[in-house]
């Protein structure tokens, strides 16, 4: 029986994943966490083969808690679970440890097909991954202001606050978020929140 951990800030993917994988044969999820403090704990009391983790977490993000996990265990697992393809969040949960990369919005074969390839000591990573960010870094050229303020909205700021923070207007920082948007491909508030707290490791 292969035993799972699941780490995810928001507990409904866990319950879906949990119940998908609840008649699957020879795996069984034996805990869940919902900040990267938290796995890192349950790890140490369950030892767990493979662990799924998000990579934007509280407290200790899911790369702190990769790093952590297989110095103190590096026979776990590890699999990154995350909401964008990006090549930089991939290079730094790879440095980590981690075994395999699969996006949020994949089928539930693929993330079968991942635990049982990880294992069986292979790794897996989202073959759409490197199709579509090999030339990522060469192609997309933020300035050091866009990658200053990407910085603040990863850290959660506010327009009004990154503006107090550079002693710049307002406007100026909306502006450098709609640049941004638009180099990035990225429509609405909330996937630029959750795009700059995942490329916040690039920096």
């Amino acid at each position: 029986m292969i035993t799972v951990v699941i780490a995810e800030d928001h507990q409904a993917l866990i319950d879906g994943i949990k119940l998908s994988l609840k008649n699957e044969a020879g795996i069984t999820v034996i805990g869940e966490a919902n900040d990267g403090e938290e796995l890192i704990k349950l790890v140490h009391n369950m030892r767990p083969q493979v662990v799924i983790t998000d990579i934007r977490m509280p407290k200790c993000d899911g790369i702190c808690a990769t790093k952590a996990i297989k110095k103190a265990y590096p026979d776990i697992k590890i699999i990154a679970f995350s909401m964008f393809d990006q090549s930089e969040a991939l290079d730094q949960m790879k440095a980590a440890g981690a075994s395999g990369y699969i996006l949020k919005n994949s089928p539930l074969s693929k993330v079968i097909q991942a635990i049982r390839e990880v294992v069986n000591d292979k790794t897996f990573f989202d073959n759409a991954i490197p199709a579509k960010h090999q030339d990522s870094k060469k192609n997309i050229i933020l300035s050091n202001r866009e990658k200053e303020i990407l910085r603040f909205i990863g850290e959660g700021k506010t327009s009004q606050e990154i503006s107090d923070l550079l002693y710049i207007s307002k406007s100026t920082v909306d502006s450098h978020r709609k640049n941004i948007l638009k180099k990035m491909s990225i429509y609405g508030k909330t996937d630029l929140i959750r795009f700059a707290v995942e490329r916040k490791y690039d920096f």
